[in-house]
């Protein structure tokens, strides 16, 4: 577990370096942050891009009822899990370049549980 850590760490500490010209885009943003913050959020989703399908039969079930919920639910919930994992795998691969322009999350809301009532994370 250790060694899987560090080599992530290193990994990213050796993207983060090879690429300068993430941080001279602009001087008036801070890049840096938005390259970081787009890695994590790619991280993250991709981790968590499992919990799209619990998350949509039980939103499918208190809508629809029992039935749809675990038949409709199940699949949304695997087709977003599916999304939402590729998305951000694609973020973590991407993440030094300002892909979507200004380093915009790709999936909305932008973590999984965002747009959920009670959430401290606004949707964007």
């Amino acid at each position: 577990m250790r060694v899987k850590l560090l080599v992530l760490v290193l990994i990213t500490a050796v993207a983060l370096v090879s690429c300068p010209q993430a941080w001279a885009l602009g001087a008036e943003v801070d890049t840096g942050a938005l390259v970081v913050t787009k890695l994590f959020r790619g991280i993250v989703n991709a981790a968590t891009g499992w919990i799209e399908i619990p998350k949509h039969v039980s939103l499918t079930w208190q809508a629809s009822g029992p039935g749809v919920g675990m038949t409709w639910g199940l699949v949304k919930g695997l087709g977003f899990a599916v999304a939402r994992s590729v998305a951000g795998g694609y973020e973590i691969a991407t993440f030094p370049m300002p892909i979507p322009e200004g380093y915009r999350p790709i999936m909305h809301p932008e973590y999984v549980l965002s747009d959920l009532p009670g959430s401290s994370q606004p949707s964007r």
